[in-house]
This record gives C-alpha cells, sequence and structure tokens, in this order.
C-alpha cells in the first residue's frame, strides 16, 4: 500500500480543502501544474506500490533471501514513517517549489541508483533516498496545490493531485508485475525514473516562483500537541494495526500467488490488478459510505470483512490444489482491496473528528506516518511468518492483525466520540 501519506485521496481531499480555505486566498489560478504535481505522486505511489510484485525477481538476481529482499519494504517504509513528519518541520523555513523539485530531483537519483545497483547493499541504499525524497514530496505536493489556485477551486486542486496516488494504489502492482516479467525488474526503476523526469519539467516550467510563500507545514510542538490530544493516539494506533495487517500479507504476495495458485510474472499481474481495481473502488466509495451511515459504521463493515477475507486466503492455501484455488484467491484479493482502503477514508474522517478540523492537516499527516509505520512493521512480520512458518500462514497472520485494530477501535472509539472536538 506507498504513498505518500495519502493513500486516503478520497476523504483528504474534503478535508484538506476545507481547512486550507481558510487561509488568504491566492491571487491567481494556475492549473496547469496540478497535473505535473500529480504525475509524480502517481510515479512515487507507483514505486512505493510495485516492488510487492518483483520482490521474488529481485532475490534470485541478487541471490538473497525473500525474507531479506522484504528487508527493503521494512527500510523504506520505516524511513517514510520517521523522516517524513521530521524533513518536513526541518525544511520549514525553505521555498516551496525549490524543495518539492529537490525532493522529486532525489527521487530521480534514488530510481535511477536501484536501476543500476550491482548488489543488495546498493538496492537498500536507493530505497532509503526514496523514501527521504517521498516523505517530502507529499507534504510539499498537497501545500503547493493549495497555493495554486483560490480557496473556491482548493478542494478540485487537491482532488486532482492526490488522484495520481489513487491511480497508483490501483495500477502500481499490476505495472512491476507486467513491466518486471516482460523487461526485468530494474525496468521498473527506470520507467518510474523516467515518470519523474517528465513531472519535474512540468513543475520546473509550471509553478511560479516564489508561490507558497509565508505557507509552512506544522512544527513539531503543533503535532505533538495534536497526539496529546484525548483518544488521537489510540485512534493512530488503529491505523498502524490496520497496516501492519495489510502489509504482512501484501510484501510476499507474490510469492503466496507462486505457492498457492501457481502463477508468476505477468500472470501475477492479473490478480494483482483486482487488488488495485478494489482499493480503488474503496478510496472512491470509502467517503461516500462515511457521509451516509458515518465512520463509526463504516468502519465496523470494513475491518471485520477485510480480517475474514485476509484469513481466507490462509484457508484457501491450506485445502485447495493451484487448479482450485485461483478464483476463491482472486476474490480475497479484490474483497481485501476493497475493505482495507474502503476503510481509510471513514479513518481519517474519525480522526478529523477526535482533533478538530482546525487540525486536520496536521492530523492527517501523522495518519499517513503511522501507516507507514505498520507498513514497515507489517513487512517484517511477514519476513517473521515466511521464516518460521511458511506462505500458507500469512492470511492467518495478517488478519489476525486487522482483528487487533478492529477491537482496539471498539475499545476506544466510545472515548473517542466523547472527546471529538468541534469544528471551527
Amino acid at each position: 500500500m506507498s504513498t505518500s501519506n495519502s493513500c486516503g485521496a478520497v476523504a483528504a481531499d474534503r478535508v484538506n480543502a476545507s481547512a486550507i480555505a481558510r487561509q488568504d486566498d491566492a491571487p491567481a489560478v494556475h492549473t496547469g501544474p496540478l497535473y505535473s504535481l500529480a504525475l509524480g505522486a502517481f510515479a512515487v505511489g507507483t514505486e512505493g506500490f510495485m516492488i510487492a510484485a518483483i520482490l521474488p525477481r529481485i532475490a534470485d538476481d541478487l541471490s538473497v533471501s525473500l525474507q531479506m529482499a522484504g528487508q527493503l519494504v521494512t527500510a523504506f517504509t520505516l524511513v517514510y514513517a520517521l523522516s517524513s513528519p521530521i524533513l518536513t518541520t526541518i525544511t520549514s523555513r525553505l521555498d516551496r517549489r525549490k524543495l518539492l523539485l529537490m525532493s522529486i530531483g532525489v527521487f530521480v537519483v534514488g530510481n535511477v541508483v536501484a536501476a543500476s545497483a550491482a548488489g543488495y547493499g546498493s538496492l537498500l541504499l536507493a530505497r532509503v533516498i526514496m523514501a527521504l525524497a517521498s516523505g517530502l514530496y507529499g507534504p510539499n505536493a498537497n501545500a503547493l496545490a493549495g497555493a495554486l489556485v483560490p480557496k473556491e477551486r482548493r478542494g478540485r486542486a487537491l482532488a486532482i493531485v492526490n488522484g495520481g496516488t489513487s491511480v497508483a494504489v490501483a495500477l502500481g502492482v499490476p505495472l512491476g508485475a507486467f513491466v518486471g516479467s516482460h523487461l526485468g525488474w530494474r525496468m521498473t526503476f527506470a520507467g518510474v525514473a523516467v515518470l519523474a523526469v517528465v513531472a519535474f519539467a512540468g513543475l520546473f516550467a509550471g509553478i511560479p516562483k516564489g508561490v507558497a510563500q509565508g505557507q509552512s507545514p506544522a512544527t513539531l510542538e503543533q503535532r505533538l500537541a495534536v497526539v496529546r490530544q484525548p483518544a488521537s493516539l489510540a485512534a493512530l494506533f488503529v491505523t498502524t494495526l490496520w497496516a501492519v495487517g495489510g502489509y504482512t500479507v501484501y510484501t510476499y504476495i507474490a510469492a503466496f500467488l507462486s505457492a498457492v495458485v501457481g502463477v508468476e510474472g505477468a500472470q501475477t499481474g492479473y490478480f494483482l490488478f483486482c487488488w488495485g481495481a478494489g482499493a480503488f473502488v474503496g478510496l472512491l466509495i470509502g467517503g461516500t459510505v462515511n457521509d451516509k451511515i458515518g465512520s463509526h459504521r463504516a468502519i465496523i463493515v470494513a475491518l471485520p470483512l477485510m480480517a475474514v477475507t485476509l484469513a481466507s486466503l490462509s484457508v484457501t492455501a491450506a485445502y485447495a490444489t493451484p487448479a482450485v484455488a485461483a478464483l476463491p484467491v482472486l476474490l480475497a484479493i479484490a474483497v481485501w482491496g476493497l475493505t482495507a482502503w474502503g476503510f481509510f477514508p471513514p479513518q481519517q474522517a474519525r480522526l478529523i473528528g477526535i482533533a478538530g478540523l482546525q487540525n486536520a492537516p496536521i492530523i492527517l499527516s501523522l495518519n499517513g506516518s503511522f501507516m507507514y509505520l505498520g507498513f514497515s512493521l507489517g513487512a517484517a512480520l511477514g519476513s517473521a511468518t515466511l521464516t518460521f512458518g511458511g506462505v500458507a500462514d500469512l492470511g492467518w497472520v495478517g488478519g489476525l492483525c486487522v482483528v487487533a485494530s478492529f477491537l482496539l477501535f471498539l475499545v476506544t472509539d466510545r472515548h473517542a466520540r466523547a472527546s471529538a472536538l468541534p469544528e471551527t
């Protein structure tokens, strides 16, 4: 699941737009660069999600175990989770345009290093470089999107930019599978580098100098103040446990499909496209479902269904032959994507209710960091599951983590709703 702390784009669009609209009006409309921002978000998101499809090939080519290859995911997500809020804070006085160009430029360099990596160490270094750059790009892209247009158009601007991430969620894994199987895993990084170069050129030419002057992200003290609010930390850990459960399975989904269904290479892409399509639909309808039945009921539906579908993968692996397993695995993967990312917009709405609308940008940014922390822990837990068990156990372990997320939600939600701050 990369990316940027913006993977719940649909709910974030609405709330970020409302929060940013309270700032001073932008003097002019600059819509062209929004699509370059979206392309950059697509490149960053695609790089983060596609690696799950090519891990077995990377392991074979670099002569390392699959578990060690999985640490490429752990390193990326952990560095992203820890560095994004810190780097965004310490670079708050820098020019937004220059910082954005620098981040996407460093991201290009990271992909070039990955594509030409001579061994595991250099590829790991490249992933760290990309994580640092990605953690800076997302918040700055959203900030500039709000600064490029007047307040009445900021919702649409954010929808365009975060739409790049949403499309990456849907297409990143199958793209990685198709390109990796036909051209080799190195070409997946090369292709992302090309996308990022095009985005860089569009941003360099299209973003006016001096845009977003006077804007600065939340300070570290402001972020800590939000975390200290009643129920905030527990609600953020609901996100973390949800992410742990999903990434325990997701990181090694290609290996699971190979062992259980007997598909590899380009065929893997068909299965993973169903996950991506389900995730995309989940992001689209998650906000609508939240508006109709509320975040509490939406989450009560999404998390148990996600846990059941993950567990069903292990049931299928244990009792079905590869020929019989294909259909139930395909259906489970699609429902998994739908429920996992259908949870995210209601969770964001719930967090905003806890922190207050005035703190929406801060709590959503923190939610992204806690999500990537969960991704990192999930990748590590998946590796441990393979070491002490096997691919058939991934679904059980991931499902139990999602159950833990759901139980934490049930235990803390009443207090969270009681302490929710009024919108201001």
